[in-house]
């Protein structure tokens, strides 16, 4: 064990995951070794399987392998459960799940943990009873590798995490599998997080419930990177992609939290001509959009570009020409997905253009601001957004990290106190994003900016913002709600969370 650069003991050496390096600084980490290539294999013309099962047995899988996935359906996807039971079925085993994120709607893969079909998992997030499952028993053979955006594509392409067949949900396919997910029923818009797995798999099965004449136009992910295609009567729920959080909040408290983040923005010297941003998908964050919206027009400040998961309200945005392009990893509305497929200024990225700390110029490192959410920060403006107040894992790492060690100003923005816990602790339960690279917390009693700036303190001073500490705040939510009960952990560590460079930053324990 070590104890890295924000005070966490981490392990060294894992059994069944090899060695591990301790976090040591957003940038103190650089990287090393080249990218990994798949092994040549030449499929020829016939891709077209009649089965899921055909395809699998197609695709070589053994025991003992890794099987990928990508996300964008969310709680709508429909493929890691099916082919899980089909993996199940045919009495495959030992086998590492390395999906994008996983979801609520993944609770169906319980059993096969549990009868060693799944025996180790990678993921950026996990949620709902999979996760609740997985932070109180140890039932894999290795911890949960829990990793950003930017963190998983790093991996991929370094060779770190190894790909044997990957599984592409594709809401259309031409019979030698060029694909998109901006047509066809199913239609789920960017496929950002799935063009690694495509790249670097030995083998890609693209799943589809829409076969069109061959060449399925637009091509996001090429024939020249997929082995084999398989129909379906259905990849994916479209709805799935949508939740409570995409929506506008109309809370008074958020509102208030989102009008203080945008007069921060606007303070900030980063609100000029041509600036670029990041709001995410949650209510509030939707929220500070929504005032950052107005000012622009009220100002006639345009921006350049915005990124990251993408909604209806920032497709406005570009609509009435506030900003002047989206590059998008990943729609979290329909609407969304309807610009993606008629609006040439709306672009489809990958995770690696998005957010790999080791291409040459990710999006990621050029955003001058970025609206953060956070389940708890602590006084050293550490954040969590992976588990609860409860210690379950219920969050994801996702682009957090990545857009926080880029951006210029990086805001978390949050209410005081969520389901009676202060958000402000002594020490997060899980580190997620160091407080190095976060600049202020704002809510809805004010305003704390990082020591570690005090540019931005001065021009928020200047700009007759007050600020409290955030100390000051801690102190206000613990005389509301008292100050929390140290949790109950075992010694057992059920999850690894590794930072974009693959340091790791924390554990999670095993909640009792």
């Amino acid at each position: 064990m070590a104890i890295n650069a924000v005070g966490r003991e981490v392990p060294t050496y894992v059994e069944g995951l090899g060695e591990f390096r301790p976090y040591a600084g957003v940038f103190a980490t650089p990287p090393k070794g080249r990218r990994f290539g798949p092994t040549i294999r030449r499929t020829g013309g016939k891709k077209l399987l009649p089965s899921l099962r055909a395809a699998i047995e197609a695709s070589g899988l053994k025991d003992g392998m890794t099987i990928s996935f990508h996300h964008h359906f969310r709680n709508g996807d429909l493929l890691v459960n099916r082919v899980v039971n089909e993996i199940a079925a045919m009495g495959i085993k030992d086998l590492t799940l390395a999906a994008s994120s996983l979801q609520s709607i993944h609770k169906e893969i319980i059993p096969h943990i549990r009868s060693g079909v799944i025996t180790a998992i990678t993921t950026s997030g996990l949620r709902g009873e999979l996760a609740e499952v997985l932070s109180r028993e140890v039932l894999l053979k290795a911890p949960v590798m829990i990793r950003s955006h930017g963190g998983r594509v790093r991996a991929i392409e370094s060779g770190e995490l190894k790909i044997d067949v990957a599984f592409i949900a594709a809401p259309n396919a031409d019979e030698y599998g060029n694909l998109n997910g901006i047509n066809g029923p199913t239609a789920c818009g960017s496929l950002g997080y799935a063009f690694a797995d495509a790249q670097y798999a030995e083998c890609v099965v693209a799943v589809t419930d829409t076969l069109v004449p061959y060449p399925a136009i637009p091509i996001s992910i090429p024939q020249t990177q997929v082995d084999y295609v398989v129909v379906v009567d259905k990849v994916g729920d479209p709805q799935g992609i949508m939740s409570g959080v995409t929506r506008l909040t109309r809370d008074p408290m958020e509102l208030l939290i989102a009008e203080k983040a945008c007069r921060v923005i606007e303070a900030s010297g980063l609100f000029r001509e041509g600036f670029s941003f990041q709001v995410g998908a949650g209510g509030s964050s939707l929220a500070v959009a929504r005032f950052l919206r107005e000012r622009m027009a009220a100002t006639g400040v345009r921006g350049r570009f915005a990124t990251g998961g993408i909604t209806g309200y920032i497709v406005g945005m570009l609509k009435d020409r506030l900003i002047d392009a989206i590059l998008d990893t990943q729609c979290f509305d329909l609407v969304a997905v309807e610009s993606l497929r008629d609006d040439p200024r709306h672009v489809e990225m990958s995770a690696s253009f998005y957010a790999n700390p080791h291409t040459k110029t990710c999006t990621s490192d050029i955003l001058d601001i970025m609206m953060l959410g956070a389940t708890e920060i602590d006084l050293d403006f550490n954040v969590n957004v992976m588990t609860g107040s409860d210690g379950i894992m219920m969050g994801a790492s996702g682009g957090h990290p990545d857009t926080a060690a880029g951006a210029k100003l990086r805001l978390v923005t949050a209410p005081l106190i969520r389901g009676r816990f202060p958000i402000v602790v002594d020490r997060v339960h899980t580190v997620v994003t160091p407080g190095e690279c976060i600049d202020a917390l704002v809510t809805q009693y004010g305003v704390a900016v990082n020591p570690r700036n005090p540019e931005l303190k001065a021009r928020l001073k200047d700009a007759g913002i007050d600020t409290v500490s955030i100390e000051e705040l801690q102190e206000r939510a613990e005389r509301l709600t008292g100050k929390p009960e140290e949790l109950a952990l075992g010694d057992e560590i059920v999850a690894l969370i590794e930072y974009r460079d693959g340091t790791l930053i924390d554990t999670v324990r095993r909640v009792i």
